[in-house]
């Protein structure tokens, strides 16, 4: 399944969201449906280059269909008391040997806001990560604080809003070193970032985002599907 998968990322451009408010570029290309991290593309942070439609391979692509709406999924998200899980968002990601860039801190519902927060990501590894080749790091208990920014439309166009300016916690960041096949659960507010990877060794993951039907999506989230309906894990 993990070479399925990634022979299905060899053939797809490079997409992924943006986590500097300064650094935001919105564009359109019918091939990009994957997450680049990649320092000599754009070091530090990542930029929209892709319409909402095409971040969402697991409504796309019978392979990503598969795998995000599998039986060990959906039981995650039960136990996880997700009422009714809706399957938002998904992206390959690669960080590519030598040049795969840092991603830095920032909240999952910055991007897919509802009321109350609901937004849950499962982060698959298909490789071993490791602090050498750029693995998530989060800050322990950080996930009980506001939501610190969001990325909505105002008046037509996409803003990054500053909700509460006050620093992250000065709690020590934990590297989340997982091998192989393993699914790291990322809770909405919790404070994320991963570091580059400098290693001979590539670092892919698949991401996958949901939300619960019983919230409230905003609808001023730069992600809209009005022509791509949401659907659960059936």
């Amino acid at each position: 399944m993990f070479a399925s998968l990634k022979a299905i990322g060899g053939s797809l451009a490079g997409v992924a969201l943006p986590l500097n408010e300064h650094d935001v570029s919105i564009g359109r290309d019918d091939t990009n449906r994957i997450a680049l991290a990649d320092s000599a593309v754009s070091p530090r942070h990542c930029v929209i280059t892709c319409t909402a439609d095409q971040i969402a391979l697991h409504d796309l692509d019978p392979m990503f269909d598969r795998v995000s709406r599998h039986s060990r999924f959906a039981g995650l998200a039960a136990s996880l008391g997700v009422a009714r899980p809706l399957l938002l968002q998904s992206m390959y990601i690669f960080k590519q040997p030598r040049i795969g860039g840092e991603i830095d801190w920032h909240q999952d519902a910055t991007f897919l806001t509802t009321q109350p927060s609901s937004v849950v990501g499962f982060w698959l590894a298909l490789d071993d990560a490791d602090i050498s080749n750029g693995c998530l790091w989060a800050l322990p208990g950080a996930h009980r604080g506001p939501l610190r920014r969001r990325f909505r439309y105002r008046a037509g166009e996409l803003v990054m809003e500053t909700l509460d300016a006050t620093p992250l916690p000065s709690t020590p960041p934990v590297a989340l070193e997982v091998p192989r096949g393993s699914v790291v659960v990322l809770h909405g507010l919790l404070p994320h970032a991963s570091g580059a990877n400098r290693s001979p060794r590539p670092r892919h993951a698949y991401s996958l985002h949901l939300i619960d039907g019983a919230a409230t999506y905003a609808d001023d989230n730069w992600l809209q599907r009005p022509e791509l309906p949401l659907r659960g894990f059936a």
